[in-house]
C-alpha cells in the first residue's frame, strides 16, 4: 500500500501579504488585495488595467546566506531569489533546520511562465557578464534550489502556464510514490514586470477593464494580473514533523484539439479527469465540502468549468457544493495560481472556517448550477464541513489539474497566554536582531499550538553559523520577558549550581507542579519521607506556610533537597547534561544527585537527619549573612 503523502512545509508571498498568516487575516477580512499604483509602472499605461496585484517588496536579497556571489546576485531574476527564501522558510515551518535536509534525495518540482528580467539584462550588449543567463535561466529556478541546499532529486521546472504549479505539485507525488525522491520542494513563481506581458493578454481580451476577477458573476469579463511565489515541502505521512494535509489523489490530462481554439477550456475533458480522479482513488464525491476553482473570471472559462465541476459533484447531493476562488481577492497569479488555492484550502483546514469569495453579486446566467442552487459561492466565512476539499486548475493551453485533499483532523485549540498553566517558552535564531525581534511580535497576541514551539525549537538547535542571532521569549499573562543576543561563541559550557539554605521561600514549587515531571519527582520524595509524618508536597506547594515552618531546620533541608532533585529530573527528561556542577551546603546533596554519587532516596534521607540532628543538639541560634559585590 502507498504512503500517504502530506504537505508538511509551507510559505508564500502574495498581494499585499508578506507571509501565509497575513495573507490569511487579508482573506477572512474581505481585502481586496489588487491595488493601483507605481510599483511596477505608471497604472493606466498602454490602455492596461489600472489595478494589479503586487508583491510588497521585491527589492531585498540576503545573498551572502544562500551563499550566491554578489555580482549573481545582482542579475538574479527576482523570481529565483524569493524561491530561495521560501523554500528555506518552507523547511522550517516544516520543523527542520536546512541543515539536517542537506545531501538527502529530494526532488525539486518548480512552475513558473516566464523570466521577465531577463531582458534587462541582456539589452546592453556591453554591459552582458554572463551572470544574467544564469541568473534568469528558468531551469535554474528549481536547479539552484537544489544546489544551494545540496538537494539530491530530481530538479526541474514546469510550464503549462496557468497550471504550472498545479503540474509541479503532480510531478512532486509522482515522484515520491515511485521512491525517485524522499521528499520534494513544490514551488511556483509569478511577477508582473513588463507591461509588454500585460499588454499581450489584454489584446487577446482576457483582462477585465478594472482589472478585477469578478468570478462566476454576471459581470465577469475577464481577470486581473497578479504576483505571487509559494513554496510548499512534501513528505511521506510517517516521517512529517507536521501534517497540514494529506494528498489524497491528484491526476492531469490536456484537452487536445478543439474547434474554438487551443487557449478555449473543455468541460468534456475536465469533467473526465474529475470523474477519474474519484474513480481511482475510490472516494465518493459527496464527502467533499468545497471545491476551490480555478475561477479567472472570464465569459469562457466559469460556464465550462462549473459544468464539469457540477455534473460530478452535485448528483444526490443533499446540500449545495460550496465553491470559491481566491481570483477574486487576489487576481490570476497565473502560474502561481494553482498553489495559491492550495495555500487557500491549507487555510480553510487550518481555521475551519473558508475564507469569502469578493465581487459576487449575481449569478452568471450561463451557470446553471447557481440559478438552481445546486453550488453556492462562498461569500462570508463559512464553517469547514468535512475532511476532504478539492481544488481544479487548467492552463492556457489545455492542461488541467485535479486535486483532492484530506485534512490533518487533529484537533488544535490554540490557547491565550492567560490560558496556559505554566509559561510558554519560546526560543528562536536568526540573521539579525530584528529578525528574531519580529518572530517574538508575532507571538505577542496569540500563542499558536503546543506543537507550534516543538516544531519552532527543532529549526533552533542548529550551529549554524548563518543564524548568529539568538533569543528567548516566555509568554506570561501580564508581562513579557524576553532577550535577545548575538552568539559569542559556538559551544558554550552548561553548568549546574546549587543552592544552600536562605532560598527557600513559602509555596516555592507550586507552579512548577504544573510540569509534569517535576510533580512525579516531588511525589515519590513524598513518599520517602511520610513515614516521618511529613507531608512534602504541601511543604513545597502552600503559600500560607507559618513562620514557625520557614524556621523549622527539617522542613527548611528537606524542601531544598525535594526541589533541587525534580529539576534535575526536569533536566534530564529534556536530554541536557551539564559540563560542570557546583553547590553550596545544601546545594552540596544536589550536586550528588545530579552525578549519580546518591539516589534521590538518599538524598531526601540525608537532608532530614542532617536537619532532625541539628534540631535535637540544642545548639545556640545564631545567624548567616550572604554577601555580594556589585560593580556599578
Amino acid at each position: 500500500m502507498a504512503r500517504e503523502i502530506v504537505i508538511s512545509g509551507i510559505s508564500g508571498q502574495f498581494p499585499e501579504s508578506d507571509n501565509i498568516a497575513e495573507f490569511s487575516q487579508n482573506l477572512f477580512n474581505k481585502v481586496d488585495l489588487l491595488t493601483e499604483d507605481h510599483r511596477r509602472w505608471e497604472p493606466g499605461l498602454y490602455g492596461l488595467p489600472r489595478k494589479m496585484g503586487k508583491l510588497k517588496d521585491i527589492s531585498k536579497f540576503d545573498s551572502q546566506f544562500f551563499g550566491v556571489h554578489h555580482k549573481q546576485a545582482h542579475e538574479l531574476d527576482p523570481q529565483a531569489r524569493i524561491l530561495l527564501e521560501l523554500t528555506y522558510e518552507s523547511i522550517i515551518d516544516a520543523g527542520y533546520d536546512s541543515e539536517e535536509l542537506r545531501g538527502k534525495n529530494i526532488g525539486v518540482f518548480i512552475g513558473n511562465s516566464a523570466s521577465e528580467s531577463d531582458e534587462f539584462f541582456s539589452y546592453d550588449p556591453k554591459k552582458i557578464t554572463g551572470y544574467g543567463l544564469t541568473g534568469c535561466c528558468r531551469a535554474m529556478f528549481a536547479n539552484r534550489i537544489s544546489y544551494t541546499f545540496d538537494f539530491k532529486g530530481p530538479s526541474f521546472l514546469i510550464d503549462t502556464f496557468c497550471s504550472s504549479g498545479a503540474v509541479a505539485l503532480y510531478e512532486a507525488v509522482r515522484a515520491i510514490q515511485s521512491n525517485e525522491c524522499e521528499a520534494a520542494i513544490v514551488g511556483a513563481a509569478n511577477l508582473c514586470l513588463r507591461p509588454a506581458t500585460s499588454l499581450h493578454f489584454h489584446k487577446l481580451n482576457m483582462l477585465s477593464d478594472d482589472g478585477i476577477c469578478k468570478s462566476f458573476d454576471v459581470a465577469a469579463n475577464g481577470y486581473g494580473r497578479s504576483e505571487a511565489i509559494v513554496a510548499l515541502l512534501l513528505q511521506k505521512s510517517d516521517v512529517a514533523r507536521r501534517k497540514y494535509a494529506s494528498i489524497v489523489h491528484i491526476k492531469t490530462n490536456t484537452d487536445g484539439f478543439k474547434e474554438q481554439g487551443a487557449t478555449f477550456p473543455s468541460a468534456a475533458m475536465q469533467k473526465r479527469l474529475i470523474k477519474e480522479v474519484y474513480d481511482e482513488c475510490r472516494l465518493n464525491p459527496l464527502k467533499v465540502c468545497y471545491v476551490e476553482a480555478h475561477g479567472t473570471g472570464t465569459p469562457a472559462g466559469d460556464p465550462v468549468e462549473m459544468s464539469a465541476i457540477s455534473e460530478i459533484y452535485c448528483p444526490g447531493r443533499e446540500k449545495p457544493l460550496l465553491v470559491g476562488s481566491v481570483k477574486t481577492n487576489m487576481g490570476h497569479s497565473e502560474a502561481t495560481s494553482g498553489l495559491c488555492s492550495l495555500v487557500k484550502l491549507v487555510i480553510s483546514m487550518e481555521k475551519s472556517f473558508i475564507p469569502p469569495n469578493l465581487h459576487f453579486y449575481e449569478p452568471n446566467p450561463n451557470i446553471k448550477a447557481l440559478l438552481d442552487g445546486q453550488v453556492r459561492i462562498v461569500t462570508t466565512p463559512t464553517p469547514w464541513e468535512s475532511d476532504y476539499a478539492a481544488m481544479n486548475s487548467f492552463g492556457l493551453g489545455g492542461v488541467n489539474v485535479h486535486v483532492v485533499l484530506k485534512s490533518n483532523t487533529t484537533e488544535r485549540k490554540p490557547k491565550q497566554i492567560e490560558e496556559m498553566p505554566i509559561p510558554q517558552l519560546a526560543l528562536y535564531s536568526g540573521r539579525t536582531e530584528e529578525g528574531v525581534q519580529y518572530m517574538f511580535d508575532y507571538l505577542r497576541n496569540e500563542v499558536p499550538p503546543r506543537e507550534f514551539f516543538a516544531l519552532l525549537h527543532k529549526s533552533v538547535y542548529s550551529s549554524s553559523v548563518g543564524k548568529p542571532y539568538r533569543g528567548y521569549k516566555l509568554l506570561l499573562k501580564y508581562q513579557e520577558i524576553s532577550e535577545i543576543k548575538k552568539l559569542i561563541s559556538k559551544d558554550r559550557a552548561v553548568w549546574y549550581i546549587f543552592s544552600g539554605m536562605g532560598t527557600q521561600w513559602p509555596g516555592m514549587a507550586k507552579q512548577l507542579m504544573n510540569l509534569e515531571v517535576f510533580a512525579r519527582s516531588i511525589r515519590r520524595s513524598a513518599e520517602v519521607l511520610k513515614p516521618y509524618g511529613l507531608d512534602l508536597t504541601d511543604i513545597v506547594t502552600n503559600g500560607e506556610t507559618n513562620e514557625s515552618n520557614s524556621r523549622n531546620i527539617i522542613l527548611v533541608f528537606v524542601s531544598i533537597a525535594a526541589v533541587q532533585v525534580a529539576l534535575v529530573d526536569v533536566l534530564n527528561e529534556i536530554g541536557i547534561i551539564p559540563d560542570g556542577i557546583i553547590g553550596h551546603s545544601m546545594g552540596e546533596l544536589g550536586c550528588a544527585y545530579a552525578d549519580g554519587s546518591l539516589t534521590a532516596e538518599q538524598i531526601l534521607l540525608v537532608s532530614y537527619w542532617r536537619g532532625k540532628a541539628l534540631e535535637d543538639s540544642n545548639l545556640e541560634t545564631g545567624a548567616m549573612a550572604a554577601l555580594g559585590n556589585m560593580h556599578m
